[in-house]
């Protein structure tokens, strides 16, 4: 079997290291940060492209070193000089992972974070250091003195303390969920003795169990106390000169009011910002594939949100309409590491950057020989009856290989219908295993079937792991059409759930489906689910009510069971209800103020539209063709038309977008493509270009990248109606830029 191998990464200066998919990264990850602890070398710092990159990369971990410590550490879920802060709970993370790194005891450690994250500055050590608060029962605090330390370090006075950085106090009762905290605590008070702390359950309120003590951390990383506020205000002032009476950031601050965005101003609310490196000053750094161009990326990205927000200031462009505050952007170097700052910080440090293919011969290059998995692709596209044959036939040869076959499965519940689908075709034998500790046990000649989360499986020396997609596909057929399913009979039979998943009945809310069993009810046999709940409460529903059920969809969260006959439930839904029924009432009457008003009616010319469509190379799914379809019709219907087209990255958007510009194009009206960076101002341009090269449609492009002529030409040519496309960034919303008949805008926006 294949052995958690590591190759030695104890030399400063950057390594590429070769025959590394992915996949396989976590695995051979596990090794380095044995082997880097082992020789002092400190814990590892792997840097994934994305926070998809990242949670694979985790789950590897999880399963194939259970022992080795991961934190965590995620970037904002913002842009770059954003009006809204970051999540809280993102922020809780972020500064549960620095803590931890304070506090780093014997033992493997990996650190886990992004391209964006490695670049983001954070707060200096000793700030967080000195921002706990200790309480300990039987010890006497200041009431009043930890509401003010939960104030100024981020948390938010709520109700009912559901999430972390609430805090609630009612009478001598105090709850809290700090940020490192995997459940809420509540702090019984007399005067000011404490007389216990216990956690308990943010859905039912019902407290769990008792706990000596506790250190409560901040969870805003920026602190609103009478230093930091002097030191803001102090700072604001010197960077930006004089304030106005109208600028609400400054006003909220000054007043030790929390203001939306006012992350974004990091840098005023401390002496100095450190970087993650300086929280791990030893130790190798792995870079994930691909984590360059990532980085690139956002270099490129910091200054496109900084150049628009300079630019709006500035008042050569607009910004949120006329009502909207100016935005004062500090430098980007004093919130993001710059490339010069990078360099510095990985300098004299071990750096390896994963390739998933071995480059040929180098000094700087170090083979792990690990390859991709076989893609069954070109069997899929011949037939299930090619697929298994093949699939067995690999299995078998890696068996007679002297290899462990293992078949990874995304979840317990695939992992379930592969086990089905291999038993059909005659394929095993198999066996199902719950950790990489049970791998060494498989007799030969067995398959493992795990939980794996693998876009791809890998092969190496002794071991080859066959991802679910490998045999599958990524995606189900796009020619074949799928049934679609109401909302409420999501679940349509029990062969879609497996034991263990998590359920929700309508009228009694999140369970457990702990397996189908056979009830006697009146002498005569009923097939029921058997649900859990909290406290081990029981529901058996007959599979004819199935229907009642639909999937938990937040499999990623900490599940809590709802109790069994609780009014927790029924609050949230009622509280739920409410709101939809309030954004209902603002739908209807937007949309109402909308048909009043007239647009003009733009037809597609068939044939015209056909031959365009011909030049897509993909066959569309059926949520792409029924986007495309609709939005078409609204251009038809002689009202303005306000779509909101939502979807993954891969899933098709940009062609919607196309079809859309084409009709409009065509009926010769002018169309807008507004894209947040001047990246994917290229990447939309030469997508547009290409699509459009054939026929008699003028596109061009406009950001900073443009040359000062060349974008006055561009510009002159939309005011006169001779570019029919043009997409651009915050460059298109300047007071200079003038359309002849505009008749399509289409933004390109950033999902938060």
């Amino acid at each position: 079997m294949m052995t958690l191998r590591a190759c030695r990464l104890d030399k400063s200066g950057v390594s590429r290291i070769g025959g590394v998919p992915e996949g396989y990264d976590a695995m051979w990850l596990a090794g380095i940060a044995r082997d880097a602890r082992t020789t002092g070398a400190g814990p590892i710092i792997y840097v994934a492209r994305d926070d998809a990159r990242m949670q694979r990369v985790a789950e590897g971990l999880s399963f194939y070193a259970a022992d080795i410590k991961r934190i965590v550490l995620p970037a904002w879920d913002c842009l770059p000089f954003d009006r809204v802060s970051p999540r809280a709970d993102i922020v809780s993370q972020r500064l549960s992972a620095l803590g931890q790194l304070l506090k780093l005891g014997e033992g493997p450690t990996v650190l886990l974070t992004t391209v964006n994250a490695m670049l983001q500055r954070v707060p200096p050590r000793a700030e967080l250091e000195r921002a706990v608060f200790a309480v300990t029962t039987g010890k006497q605090i200041e009431p009043e003195d930890l509401i003010g330390f939960l104030e100024n370090n981020g948390y938010t006075r709520a109700g009912t303390v559901m999430e972390a950085g609430e805090y609630a106090s009612r009478g001598g009762l105090l709850d809290v969920f700090p940020s490192d905290a995997e459940e809420p605590l509540r702090i019984d008070l007399f005067g000011d003795d404490v007389e216990s702390i216990k956690t308990f359950d943010p859905l039912t309120q019902r407290s769990i169990e008792a706990v000596a003590s506790f250190e409560i951390g901040p969870v805003g990383e920026a602190p609103l106390n009478e230093t930091s506020i002097e030191q803001f205000k102090a700072g604001y002032r010197s960077q930006f000169g004089a304030v106005t009476a109208t600028d609400p950031l400054f006003e909220a601050v000054s007043a030790g009011r929390r203001y939306p965005g006012m992350e974004h101003w990091l840098p005023l609310f401390h002496e100095t910002l450190e970087t993650v490196f300086d929280y791990v000053a030893a130790g190798p750094i792995i870079l994930d594939h691909m984590a360059e161009q990532a980085r690139d990326d956002r270099f490129e990205a910091i200054a496109d949100y900084y150049q628009a927000r300079t630019t709006a200031a500035s008042g050569t462009g607009r910004e949120g309409g006329l009502d909207s505050p100016t935005y004062h952007a500090l430098p980007p170097e004093t919130l993001y590491l710059d490339g010069e700052a990078l360099a510095a910080c990985l300098a004299g440090r071990p750096v390896g950057i994963c390739v998933p293919f071995t480059e040929g011969d180098s000094e700087h290059q170090v083979s792990v020989d690990a390859r991709p998995a076989r893609d069954f692709a070109a069997e899929r596209k011949r037939g299930t009856e090619y697929l298994y044959g093949a699939l067995a036939a690999h299995i078998s040869s890696a068996h007679k290989a002297g290899s462990t076959v293992l078949i990874a499965a995304w979840s317990a519940g695939t992992r379930e219908r592969l086990r089905r689908l291999l038993d059909e075709n005659e394929i095993g034998p198999c066996q199902v295993i719950e950790g990489w500790a049970d791998v060494a046990a498989l007799p030969k000649g067995i398959s493992g079937l795990v939980v794996l989360p693998l876009e791809r499986g890998f092969k190496g020396s002794g071991l080859s792991i066959i991802a679910e997609q490998d045999i599958l596909g990524s995606r189900l057929n796009r020619g074949q059409k799928r049934r679609r399913i109401r909302a409420e009979t999501f679940i349509a039979d029990t062969s879609e759930i497996a034991e263990g998943d998590f359920v929700v009945h309508v009228d009694h809310g999140i369970g457990r489906y702990d397996g189908l069993i056979t009830v006697e009810v009146g002498d005569a046999p009923h097939d029921c689910l058997r649900l859990v709940y909290d406290g081990g409460d029981k529901l058996f529903l007959p599979v004819e009510h199935i229907d009642l059920l639909s999937r938990y969809g937040a499999a990623d969260k900490v599940v809590s069971l709802d109790k069994l006959g609780g009014i927790s439930w029924q609050a949230r839904k009622s509280r739920l209800k409410k709101r939809v029924r309030e954004m209902a009432d603002e739908l209807i009457r937007t949309a109402a103020a909308r048909l009043t008003h007239k647009a003009p009616v733009l037809e597609v010319d068939a044939g015209a539209y056909e031959a365009f469509c011909a030049n897509f190379p993909y066959v569309e799914t059926d949520d792409q063709a029924t986007a495309i379809n609709e939005t078409l019709s609204d251009l038809g219907a002689g009202t303005p038309m306000d779509r909101l087209i939502c979807g993954d990255v891969g899933f098709g958007k940009t062609e919607v977008a196309l079809r859309a510009a084409f009709a409009v194009a065509m009926a010769g009206k002018q169309v807008a493509v507004l894209v947040p960076t001047t990246l994917l101002a290229r990447q939309h341009y030469a997508n547009f270009v290409e699509r459009f090269k054939t026929l008699p449609v003028k596109v061009a492009q406009l950001s900073r990248l443009v040359a000062g002529k060349a974008a006055n030409e561009i510009k002159d040519r939309l005011a006169e109606g001779d570019i029919d496309i043009v997409i651009g960034t915050h460059a298109l919303l300047a007071k200079s830029v003038q359309f002849s008949d505009l008749g399509l805008v289409i933004i390109d926006e950033e999902q938060h």
